[in-house]
C-alpha cells in the first residue's frame, strides 16, 4: 500500500467512527468534474439538482449535494476525497476521468486514482456508482477502446453500481448538448438524471 493510499484509509476509519457514533445519515454526494458540476448552466440546471426530485417523488429522502469541479482531473478527485468523506455520505456518484482522456494523459494514471477512490470509498462501507464517460472519435477507436476498458475493469474489480456511459440517452436528442459539444443542456443535465436513476436505486434507502 503506497503512503498517500495509507493516509487515505487512516482518514476513512476515523470517518467510519465518528459515523457510527452519530448513526446512519442519508446523504448521497454527486462527486464529479464539468458534468456533474453543471458547466454553462444556470443555478438549478445540473443533474444532481434534476436527480432531487425524482428520489423524493419515489420516495428517497435524501441530502443531494453537488461536488462538481470544472476541469477536475481524477487526481484532483484523489486529493479532494477528505472534503468528500468530511460530508459523512451514504451514496456516492462518482463521475470522472473525462478531462484525463481529453487532456491524452496515460490510462495506467487514470486507472489507479479511480482505483484508489474506490477503494477509499469502499473501505468505509460508502455506497458507490461508477459512472463512465467516452471520447470524442478523433481521440481513435484503439484509444478509445482502452479509455472505456477503464470504467468496466474498475466496476467489476470493486463489484460497484455501474452506468458505462452517461450520455448514452442523450446521443441523438436534439437541445441535450451545448454548442461547445460537451457539456449537457439543463434538458440534458434530466435526462442524465433519469439515467443515472436505475442504477442509483438499489443503493438507496426509502423513508426519512
Amino acid at each position: 500500500m503506497d503512503v498517500r493510499r495509507s493516509l487515505l484509509v487512516s482518514f476513512a476509519i476515523v470517518f467510519l467512527a465518528a459515523t457510527s457514533a452519530r448513526g446512519a445519515d442519508h446523504v448521497l454526494v454527486c462527486y464529479g468534474d464539468s458534468i456533474t458540476a453543471g458547466h454553462g448552466l444556470e443555478d438549478g440546471q445540473s443533474y444532481p439538482d434534476a436527480l432531487r426530485p425524482l428520489l423524493i417523488a419515489q420516495g428517497y429522502h435524501y441530502t443531494v449535494l453537488n461536488r462538481g469541479t470544472s476541469g477536475a482531473t481524477t487526481k484532483d478527485a484523489v486529493d479532494d476525497l477528505p472534503s468528500i468523506l468530511a460530508l459523512h455520505p451514504s451514496v456516492v456518484i462518482v463521475e470522472f476521468g473525462g478531462n484525463d482522456g481529453l487532456r491524452g494523459l496515460p490510462l495506467d494514471q487514470t486507472s489507479r486514482n479511480l482505483d484508489q477512490i474506490l477503494f477509499t470509498l469502499q473501505a468505509v462501507h460508502i455506497r458507490v456508482l461508477l459512472a463512465g464517460i467516452t471520447l470524442p472519435p478523433n481521440y481513435g477507436p484503439d484509444y478509445i477502446k482502452s479509455f472505456n476498458q477503464v470504467y468496466s475493469t474498475l466496476a467489476t474489480r470493486h463489484h460497484v453500481a455501474f452506468v458505462p456511459m452517461i450520455y448514452k440517452d442523450l446521443i441523438n436528442v436534439p437541445g441535450t448538448i451545448q454548442a461547445d459539444g460537451i457539456h449537457p443542456t439543463a434538458k440534458g443535465s434530466q435526462i442524465l438524471a433519469k439515467t443515472l436513476l436505475p442504477a442509483l436505486r438499489p443503493l438507496l434507502q426509502q423513508g426519512k
